[in-house]
Order: structure tokens, then C-alpha cells, then sequence
């Protein structure tokens, strides 16, 4: 969500005479992020996200636009895509395939407590079973594979021990991916991003979710791990809080059948660990030009992932 294409407040409301949105009254870039161009757009009939995609393709966007509409459609909180006056929600802006979602109110809440936990939980819960009726599919395009194939390009940038660590942890998840427990898991469309700056909270009450730019078709028990690994750490160590995951958990177990097995749940925690730790260390090592850029600390989910190893 850096700016990597500028856009002027005379492209902006240019763009937006294909809309029945109003005129142009405030367009502010987004610098939180790496992967697409966000800009607040506010105009006289209300507020949104202007988003250009920097390397989703077009034909990969409506699987991400659709998701968002049916979650959206089937009262979870989330951004709503908004359709031009040609009835279709992409266009095309500056070179970049771009659209417009309806803003949500709130901002992240990056100290949670058990009670924020357990709202993501039950917010999850309520996504994963909306999304099992949304039919289009989608390859996360941030899984085994792609950790595959990102690892020997980012392997020259690590110590001896973090390589073999690297190596490991892949050499197992691929074992695990190959068992019929892995295969048995629920598929269906995950967020695989739900981290706590893409929830809203108004005050302590959940606003809802947001970036769905890295969703796919995956197991739920990775979405849900994913989720634990960012809400529930409880220091720089990487390790656990109980409080905090027995909330999110509970809360996410009361509105959905899934119970984290206890083979498959240590083993997605960790993967879950290993796919954030994979992409900032791309993203670090091998960044783009931006002109607004927030880069993050690979050695975060280092860690997380080696106190999942360790148990904890």
C-alpha cells in the first residue's frame, strides 16, 4: 500500500466522472505497505480507497474484487467494490489497473487485548464461513510454491545458521503439504493476510477487514494461523500470549466447525511463519523503487518462526 504511480487531483477527478461518486474533495496517498498504490479519496457524496495494482494482473483481480463484494454481500466487514457507470468495479488509471472500495471507519489497532483478539476470531469465523459458498478460485499466490521459489533467490543474504533454518523448515513443509491430514483440511477463499493493521477498530469496536490483495484459495487452518501468529505475539521473543490466543481461538472456534488438529496446527503455525518471514526478506533484500515506501523487519517472523519451532 505505498504509492508506486503517482496520481494528481486532475487524474483523480478526471477518473472519477466514471462514476456517480461526486466531484473530487481530498486525495492523500497511503504509505503503509509495499505491494499496491493506495489513496484516500474523499468527494462530496462520501469516503474511499482509490487502489492501483502494481503487480496483481487483471485477469487475477476480479477473483480478489468478487471475494470482497460477496463477503460483503453476506454481512461481513469488509470494503465493498464500487461499480463505474459502465457497471464493471476495474478500470484502468494512469497505465495501472485500478478501483474504488468503499472506506471503512476505524483504524488499527496495533496494542490488542484478549477482547480485540476474540473479535478478530469471531470476524474470521464469520469470512471463512461466507467465503465457502463463493465459488471463483484462485492459487494463493503467496504458497508453497512461491516460497519454492523465492528461497534460493534471498538464501545469499543469510547467515549460515538462518539458511539451514530456511532449508529445514521448507524441507518439512513440503512433507507436511504431501500428507493426507494436509489434504483433508477446509479449502476455500482465506484473506492469508490478516494481520492488525488490516483491521479497523472504532474505539474497541471491530470496524472490519481490509486489504484482500493477498487472498487465495487455501486451507482456512493457514488463514487462521496466520492470524494467530500476528495478534497473539506477546513480545520480540516471537512467543505466544495464552490470554490472547485462548480469546481469538474461542471465539473463532464458537462460530465455525474447524478445531485446530493437534498434528496440522503446530505445523501451519510455523508455515504461517515461514511465508511472512520469506516475504519480508524479498522485500527487504530486493525492494522496488517507490515513492513512498514502509519497509518491515524480516527478523520478526524469524523469530516468530523459530518459537514455533520451538513450541512456543
Amino acid at each position: 500500500m505505498a504509492v508506486f504511480t503517482k496520481v494528481s487531483e486532475r487524474e483523480a477527478q478526471q477518473w472519477l466522472t466514471g462514476y456517480s461518486l461526486g466531484e473530487l474533495v481530498r486525495l492523500e496517498g497511503i504509505a503503509s505497505g509495499i505491494e499496491n498504490t493506495n489513496y484516500f479519496l474523499d468527494t462530496t457524496q462520501g469516503r474511499y480507497v482509490l487502489t492501483l495494482f502494481e503487480r496483481l494482473r487483471a485477469d487475477q483481480l476480479p477473483f480478489y474484487l468478487g471475494m470482497m463484494q460477496h463477503l460483503a454481500q453476506e454481512g461481513v466487514a469488509c470494503p465493498a467494490p464500487l461499480a463505474n457507470r459502465e457497471g464493471v468495479t476495474l478500470g484502468e488509471l494512469n497505465g495501472k489497473p485500478a478501483s474504488i472500495v468503499t472506506r471503512l471507519n476505524g483504524k488499527p489497532h496495533m496494542a490488542p487485548n484478549a477482547d480485540h483478539c476474540a473479535q478478530v476470531g469471531s470476524l474470521l469465523a464469520q469470512m471463512h464461513h461466507a467465503a465457502l459458498s463463493y465459488k471463483p478460485q484462485l492459487r494463493n499466490q503467496r504458497g508453497l510454491h512461491w516460497w519454492q521459489e523465492v528461497a534460493p533467490k534471498v538464501m545469499p543474504f543469510l547467515s549460515v545458521d538462518q539458511q539451514a533454518l530456511l532449508q529445514d523448515e521448507l524441507h518439512a513443509q513440503i512433507k507436511f503439504a504431501q500428507t493426507p491430514g494436509y489434504a483433508a483440511l477446509t479449502i476455500s477463499a482465506v484473506h492469508a493476510d490478516l494481520f492488525r493493521d488490516n483491521v479497523l477498530f472504532d474505539g474497541d469496536t471491530l470496524g472490519g477487514a481490509i486489504d484482500f490483495y493477498f487472498a487465495g484459495t487455501d486451507r482456512q487452518l493457514f488463514d487462521l494461523a496466520v492470524t494467530c501468529n500476528d495478534w497473539c505475539v506477546e513480545d520480540a521473543s516471537g512467543a505466544m500470549s495464552i490470554e490472547r490466543k485462548d480469546a481469538l481461538l474461542k471465539a473463532y472456534q464458537s462460530q465455525s466447525n474447524q478445531v485446530p488438529d493437534a498434528h496440522a496446527w503446530p505445523l501451519m503455525l510455523r508455515a504461517a511463519a515461514l511465508r511472512f518471514w520469506l516475504s519480508r526478506l524479498f522485500d527487504f533484500h530486493l525492494p522496488r523503487p517507490a515513492e513512498m515506501v514502509t519497509a518491515k523487519d524480516p527478523g520478526h517472523f524469524e523469530r516468530v518462526l523459530r518459537a514455533r519451532r520451538e513450541g512456543h
